[in-house]
C-alpha cells in the first residue's frame, strides 16, 4: 500500500508541476522540511527541501513572470517552462519514492511523464479558451493555473490516492482537445 500511495504522490506533484512549474516544489519542499506529510531527509534526494534549491526554484519563478509579462517570444518562454516543469515533476517523482524507501529511477522516468502529460493537457486548454477572451481576462489565466496546481500539490501530498484522478482529468482533456481540433478541421473541409 506505501508503494501505491507514493506512487500517487509523486505523480501527483509532477502532474502539478506540469501544470505550473514553481509552486509545487516550493510547496513540497516548505512541507518536507517540516516534515508534513513529506520529508525528503535520509535519502539522496534531501536537497529538494533544502534552502539553495528552494531559492534557486524562487529564482527561476520570479524570472519566468518577468519573461511572460515582458516582451519576449510566447513559444521559447513556454518552450522554457516546459523544461524546468519536466525536470522538477522528475526530480519531485524520484524524491517522493526515496522518501518512502523506493528507487528512485523508475520516478525520473514517471515524473518526467507526467509532467509532460499534464503540460500538454494544461496548455492546450489554456491556449484555447485564451483565444476566446481578451488579453486582460487571458492574463489571468495564469494565475488560476497557479492556483490550480497548488491545490494539487496539497491533495498530492495530503491525500495522495486522489492525485491518480488528476492524471485521468489530463488524459480526458487531452483527448477531448485532441477531438475538437479533429472536429474543427473536419468542418473546415465541408467548407471548400
Amino acid at each position: 500500500m506505501s508503494l501505491f500511495l507514493d506512487i500517487g504522490q509523486g505523480a501527483g506533484l509532477a502532474g502539478a508541476t506540469g501544470v505550473r512549474p514553481f509552486l509545487p516544489p516550493l510547496l513540497a519542499g516548505a512541507l518536507a522540511r517540516g516534515d508534513i506529510g513529506i520529508d525528503f531527509d535520509g535519502t539522496s534526494w534531501h536537497f529538494l527541501e533544502s534552502p539553495g534549491f528552494l531559492l534557486a526554484v524562487l529564482a527561476l519563478a520570479v524570472i519566468a513572470y518577468v519573461a511572460e509579462r515582458s516582451g519576449l517570444d510566447r513559444r521559447a518562454v513556454a518552450a522554457a517552462s516546459a523544461v524546468v516543469a519536466v525536470v522538477l515533476g522528475a526530480l519531485l517523482f524520484a524524491g517522493s519514492l526515496a522518501a518512502g524507501d523506493h528507487s528512485a529511477l523508475p520516478g525520473l522516468v514517471g515524473g518526467a511523464a507526467c509532467a509532460v502529460l499534464a503540460y500538454v493537457a494544461v496548455g492546450g486548454l489554456l491556449d484555447r479558451v485564451a483565444r476566446r477572451l481578451d488579453e486582460g481576462a487571458a492574463r489571468l489565466l495564469t494565475v488560476y493555473a497557479d492556483l490550480a496546481a497548488l491545490v494539487l500539490s496539497g491533495v498530492a501530498i495530503f491525500v495522495s490516492p486522489v492525485a491518480f484522478l488528476a492524471l485521468a482529468a489530463f488524459v480526458l482533456l487531452l483527448v477531448k482537445g485532441r477531438r475538437e481540433k479533429d472536429r474543427k478541421y473536419a468542418g473546415l473541409r465541408i467548407l471548400r
